[in-house]
C-alpha cells in the first residue's frame, strides 16, 4: 500500500476544511446555492447522506482543528444523566451504545453517572471505552439517598406489609411479562429512595449543579430512530422546560394521598399555579380529583432550573415532610408531572414525537413521515400513544382547548 507523505495529508485536510467553511458561508448567504449543492451531493451519495446544513438544530459548525471529533461548536449547557448501580452495567451499555449511535456520537454531550455506592473500576472503564464524550461518575451522599430519620419506620413498615398483602404493583411487586413478581426486600427500600432522590435531589448533586439541561436515560432502554438535531438546543431556543415521550395513568394505590397534599399546597401558595397551565391534562373535573395521568419520567429532557425554582422547592419540601415516598410509594413521575402541569404554562411542555423510545413494556414509535425521516426500526402498530391505556388523547385535547 502506498503511504502518502504527512505534509500532503495535512495540506489536503486543511484544503477540505477551507472548502467546508466556504460552503457553509455560501449556503447561509445564498440559500439557493445551499439547496442546489445539497441536493446534488445527496443524489451522488444516496439516501445515507446527512445534510449538515438543513434545519436549525443539526450538527453544524464543525471544528476543523479536531479531525477525529466532528463536534458542533454551538451546544447547550447540558448533560446525559444515568442513575445506575454497578449491577446495571450491561443494561447501561445497551442504552449508552444506542444513545451514541442514534445521537451523541455527533454531538458529544457529556455523560453524568450517579450511584449511591462507588462505581467499580470495571463499570467506569467499560463506559469510558464506549464513548469519546466526557464522562463523570458521582457518588450520591447518604443523606440524599437513604430513608430520613424522621420517617416513622413502624408506620412505614406496616403500610409496606399492607401493600404486599394487596399485591400492589411497584409498591411491593413489579410487573414482568404480565405477572406480578415480588420485589426483594432491599429493593423495596432502594426503589423508594430512588423515587425520592429523583424527585428532590438529583439536580442538586455537585456534578449536576453546572448543568441547566439534562436528558435522563435508564438502563435497558431502546432508541429506535436516528436523531439528526440537538434536542437540548431545541428546548433552549424555544424556551421549553419539560420534554416527554410517553404518558399514562399511575396506580392510585401507590399515590393515594398525593393529590390531597398537592391541593393543600396550592391553597397555601396559590401564586405558584401558572396561567394557562395544564390542569385539564391531569384532572377531569377542574382540579377536584387527579386522573392519574403522568409523564413517564424514565424519559425526560428538561430544564433543571425548574426543579431548582422556589415554587418546586417549596412543593418538594411539603411532599417530603408528609412522608408519602415511604408511607405510600410516591414516584418521581407523578410528582414531576403534577408540578410541570401546574407550575408551568402549557406551551413550556414539549412532546418529543420524533424520538422512538422503549422502556419495557411500553414504547413510543413515530408514525408516518417521522418514522421514515428518522429511519426508525420500531413497528408503528406498537406505538403506545393511542392505546386505550394512554393519556396522549387527554394531552392533545388539553392543547386544543
Amino acid at each position: 500500500m502506498v503511504r502518502m507523505p504527512a505534509s500532503f495529508v495535512r495540506r489536503a485536510y486543511i484544503f477540505l476544511c477551507i472548502v467546508t467553511v466556504l460552503h457553509f458561508i455560501l449556503s447561509i448567504s445564498f440559500p439557493s446555492y445551499g439547496r442546489v449543492t445539497s441536493e446534488s451531493i445527496s443524489r451522488l451519495a444516496g439516501d445515507k447522506w446527512f445534510d449538515p446544513f438543513e434545519g436549525s438544530y443539526v450538527a453544524t459548525d464543525y471544528d476543523c482543528s479536531a479531525p477525529a471529533r466532528l463536534e458542533p461548536s454551538r451546544k447547550a449547557n447540558a448533560t446525559i444523566l444515568f442513575l445506575a448501580r454497578n449491577s446495571d452495567l450491561q443494561g447501561v451499555v445497551t442504552s449508552l451504545k444506542q444513545m451514541e449511535d442514534r445521537f451523541n456520537k455527533r454531538f458529544r454531550y457529556p455523560y453524568t453517572f450517579l450511584n449511591d455506592k462507588p462505581f467499580s473500576d470495571k463499570f467506569k472503564q467499560t463506559i469510558v471505552d464506549l464513548t469519546d464524550a466526557p464522562v463523570e461518575f458521582g457518588l450520591i451522599p447518604p443523606e440524599d439517598w437513604n430513608q430520613p430519620g424522621w420517617i416513622d419506620e413502624n408506620k412505614a413498615a406496616a403500610n409496606r406489609k399492607e401493600m404486599q398483602e394487596k399485591e400492589i404493583v411497584y409498591a411491593a411487586y413489579r410487573a414482568s411479562s404480565r405477572l406480578l413478581v415480588p420485589i426483594m426486600a432491599r429493593d423495596i427500600f432502594s426503589y423508594r429512595n430512588m423515587c425520592r432522590f429523583n424527585s428532590g435531589f438529583f439536580y442538586r448533586h455537585s456534578l449536576m449543579q453546572k448543568y441547566r439541561y439534562y436528558w435522563r436515560v435508564e438502563p435497558d432502554v431502546i432508541f429506535y430512530c436516528d436523531l439528526g438535531y440537538d434536542p437540548f438546543l431545541y428546548m433552549q431556543d424555544n424556551e421549553k422546560v419539560y420534554g416527554f415521550n410517553i404518558v399514562l395513568p399511575d396506580y392510585i394505590e401507590t399515590i393515594a394521598s398525593l393529590w390531597n397534599v398537592t391541593k393543600q399546597f396550592i391553597a397555601e401558595y396559590p401564586e405558584v399555579a401558572a396561567r394557562n397551565n395544564s390542569m385539564d391534562f391531569i384532572s377531569d373535573d377542574g382540579g377536584e380529583t387527579y386522573n392519574l395521568c403522568h409523564f413517564w419520567s424514565n424519559f425526560e429532557i428538561a430544564d433543571a432550573d425548574f426543579w431548582r425554582s422556589e415554587a418546586y422547592s417549596k412543593y418538594f419540601t411539603t411532599l417530603d415532610a408528609y412522608g408519602g415516598f415511604y408511607y405510600e410509594r410516591w414516584g418521581d413521575a407523578p410528582v414531576h408531572s403534577i408540578a410541570a402541569s401546574l407550575f408551568l404554562p402549557r406551551d413550556k411542555l414539549h412532546f418529543f414525537n420524533d424520538i422512538g423510545y422503549r422502556h419495557h413494556p411500553l414504547e413510543h414509535c413515530p408514525i408516518g413521515e417521522l418514522h421514515k425521516q428518522g429511519k426508525c426500526w420500531c413497528k408503528e402498530e406498537e406505538n403506545f400513544d393511542y392505546h386505550w391505556y394512554s393519556c396522549m388523547p387527554k394531552f392533545e385535547r388539553m392543547l386544543q382547548s
